[in-house]
């Protein structure tokens, strides 16, 4: 599908071709100007930048020799044709696709400029706190220049700062504390609480890892509440299991009890059965996502143990995913499993999703390195156009074909070879691995060839900036977990900046990257080789893979059985393509899986707008006591003869504020329960989707009359006095303590999705 798609867009780049000749004819326009823009003091540049009309060619044109002047007094970094062409192509809306080591960060904050001066507010989404503070100082000094404030957000930011921050002209921060401030905002009850502000716009650093690859992970608001206690009896027989208990589907994605399996449960908790009204939708339940945890989670592939906790592993970025859990009932599974003591589990009080948040932004831009590849989906979900900018010099990497072997041991035999190889050379080395374990296996087997290596994985994230700084120092290996996301460059030679180390490392061919396995998508692929060749330099890549990858017998489930060309278990050309084949496909799953989910999370995400609307309004205005004072006019006049009618607004604002809290946090409980059930409707010939609609419309309809009903009730009975009205009198009690998390894929769900697809199919 991925590669399907890059071809796509280059049949359909006719336009972006006509786009991008403008965008070179005012670059070079743009040259004209340099010399008044050199003239400049710095005082000045502000000034002369306010009256600029970026809606005019002559005005833009003057702008990039602003930003040209700018970048070399600023940051001593004179902006290439191609970062002003792509910081064009950002301010017309698009995802620019610059590859590694091109400049992005500075494109970026050359468009967030433009976009501030023409009026708007701007937030540069990046993937993690670390690179938008660094992105932020590090561009500063510009920013400043142009008489733009700019602010970043962190996760340990507090609600003063974080205030400030928005209330800069540019703000940078990671996706996640921008959706976590918007779903905190929903907790206020007083105007001067709300933080985030209204959205204007946003550009997306590594655009198709935020909107593609983490477009449906779930942001959650969360507030205690007397939560079920997991059995831990349930725990312990599932720990205990034989392999003649459980098997495993074709895929490995699902597991569940034998008949003998089920037999030993049920004999060991009591004689009890599994199947039996009492049990099925409890004790059952509770099992079938215990055996999830303990035979499909892996420790140090989808999670790690670190500090007394269970710490997932994003697989897309190969490192520990923050503030990421599973469900409650599978995040308590796994820590059961690893015998720690359960995390507090709670009520969702409200949730987004990524693609939610950013679908809120009138204007969306973006870069990466990897665009064309997610094109359809940035058109499909995004409306988004993809601008390829070329490089600023050509690259000369070599990248060889791919090697492919009938197992795993002769893979990882091909690799040590390789790589002790080359390392003899002392050209340096970047190893990509996919999982914890892997990384750690390869450098066992390579230390055991008596070659060194570095790893980064996400046991030892933090160093991350470190550790990839020095892996293009001569004779460096450095095995690391998905290089999505990392930020930063690999210098050759070393991060020094020593000519002489440079070019011994560019007469030995610069750096050579080595894929161990075909990502699910090219895209990672393609992220991972271009570490090497960054603005012109030398460099190798070669990916190696096996029939036995996981990317391989989770896709051809009916392969034909292929026999080895060579002793050493090389498959030749019939392998490559197998492997192909299989990415293509895996590729083509994601996509549907991505149309299916947006489509079921789209009316959710009307409902939650139409929400906030209502909650805004009640917060901002006398609204809440407007409705009141017509439902309940008597109750109304007699309050009003004692009792201030400002704080008759606030009392009212309070009650309504509850009550709409409330509802929504219960609509939103009822819609996980029907996305866990609405499978079933297929087996009764109907449509899932059609279905869940449906139901939760229906529901919905019913919030606002549910809540104003509520809300009658409690302003007719509560006790207001001039101090206004104490909820907690009344038994309305909020939460005592709320947390913001991250729903990681839910494999468990997921799974059975995937399986009751093929019964979808049946009825459509």
């Amino acid at each position: 599908m991925g590669r399907l798609t890059n071809a796509m867009w280059r049949m359909l780049g006719a336009q972006t071709s006509r786009n991008q000749s403008q965008s070179l004819s005012m670059i070079k326009e743009s040259a004209g100007h340099d010399e008044w823009a050199s003239g400049l003091e710095d005082g000045q540049f502000a000034g002369e930048a306010a009256e600029l009309d970026l809606s005019l060619i002559a005005d833009r044109a003057k702008f990039l020799a602003m930003v040209r002047e700018g970048g070399a007094r600023g940051l001593d970094m004179k902006p290439f044709d191609v970062q002003l062409q792509g910081a064009l192509r950002m301010l017309e809306g698009d995802v620019v696709e610059m590859a590694t080591g091109e400049g992005k960060t500075l494109a970026g904050a050359i468009a967030a400029i433009g976009y501030a001066l023409d009026g708007h507010q701007v937030h540069v989404v990046s993937v993690n706190d670390y690179l938008a503070a660094r992105d932020a100082d590090w561009m500063k000094p510009l920013y400043e220049l142009f008489g733009i404030s700019v602010a970043s957000i962190s996760e340990h930011s507090s609600r003063e700062e974080r205030q400030k921050a928005y209330d800069a002209d540019v703000t940078y921060a990671s996706v996640n504390e921008i959706g976590f401030d918007v779903l905190r905002d929903h907790l206020a009850l007083n105007a001067d609480d709300l933080v985030a502000p209204e959205p204007d716009v946003v550009i997306v650093d590594e655009a198709d890892s935020v909107l593609v690859d983490e477009a449906l992970v779930p942001l959650i608001l969360a507030g205690s509440t007397d939560a079920e206690i997991p059995n831990s009896a349930i725990h312990e027989v599932v720990s205990h299991l034989k392999t003649k208990h459980y098997e495993l589907d074709q895929d490995g994605k699902n597991v569940s009890l034998t008949e003998e399996g089920a037999q030993f449960v049920e004999q060991t908790l009591g004689d009890i059965n599994l199947y039996d009204e009492q049990h099925v939708s409890s004790t059952l339940v509770h099992v079938n996502v215990a055996l999830y945890a303990y035979y499909l989670l892996e420790r140090d592939v989808d999670y790690i143990v670190r500090d007394g906790g269970i710490h997932l592993i994003n697989a897309s970025r190969g490192r520990v995913a923050r503030l990421q859990r599973w469900p409650d009932g599978v995040q308590a599974a796994v820590e059961y499993k690893e015998g720690l003591n359960p995390t507090e589990a709670g009520e969702v009080i409200d949730t987004i999703t990524v693609q939610a948040l950013i679908g809120r932004y009138p204007r969306v831009a973006g870069m990466t390195g990897t665009a064309l590849a997610a094109g359809e989906q940035f058109r499909q979900f995004y409306n988004l156009e993809v601008s390829q900018i070329p490089p600023n010099r050509p690259n000369v990497r070599e990248d060889e074909p791919d090697r492919v072997y009938d197992n795993k041991a002769h893979k990882v035999e091909a690799v040590v070879e390789f790589v002790a190889e080359i390392h003899e050379t002392g050209q340096p080395i970047l190893i990509g691995t996919h999982d914890v374990a892997q990384s750690e296996e390869l450098a066992y087997f390579l230390e055991r060839a008596g070659v060194p290596s570095v790893v980064l994985n996400a046991k030892n994230d933090a160093e991350e900036a470190a550790i990839i700084a020095e892996a293009g120092r001569k004779s460096a290996v450095t095995v690391s977990t998905q290089m999505a996301g990392r930020g930063t460059d690999i210098r050759l030679g070393g991060s020094g900046g020593d000519d002489a180390a440079r070019e011994e490392v560019v007469e030995l061919g610069g750096l050579c990257v080595v894929g161990t396995g075909r990502y699910d998508t090219e895209r990672l692929d393609s992220q991972l080789r271009g570490r090497a060749g960054r603005q012109g330099d030398p460099g190798r890549s070669v990916f190696f893979s096996s029939l036995e990858d996981p990317l391989v017998t989770k896709n051809l489930t009916h392969q034909r059985e292929q026999q080895a060309v060579s002793s050493d278990g090389s498959m030749g050309a019939r392998g490559v393509e197998s492997v192909q084949n299989a990415q293509k496909i895996a590729e083509g799953a994601m996509l549907q899986l991505h149309s299916n989910t947006w489509s079921y999370n789209k009316q959710v995400n009307e409902q939650r707008s139409s929400i906030v609307r209502r909650r805004m309004a009640i917060l901002t205005t006398d609204q809440a006591l407007t409705d009141l004072k017509a439902a309940e006019p008597e109750r109304y006049e007699s309050l009003a003869e004692d009792i201030d009618d400002e704080v008759l607004v606030e009392a009212a604002r309070q009650i309504m504020l509850y009550h709409l809290d409330r509802v929504w946090a219960d609509h939103l409980a009822y819609i996980a329960d029907v996305q866990a059930s609405i499978h079933l409707r297929a087996l009764g010939a109907q449509s899932p989707l059609e279905e869940f609609h449906k139901l939760i419309f229906a529901e919905f309809t019913k919030l606002s009359e549910e809540a104003m009903t509520a809300a009658r009730e409690t302003f007719v009975n509560a006790t207001i006095t001039a101090d206004g009205v104490d909820l907690g009198l009344e038994g309305l009690h909020r939460s005592t303590m709320t947390w913001t998390y991250l729903v990681h894929e839910n494999h468990f769900a997921s799974a059975g999705a995937q399986a009751v697809q093929g019964i979808v199919g049946i009825f459509r």
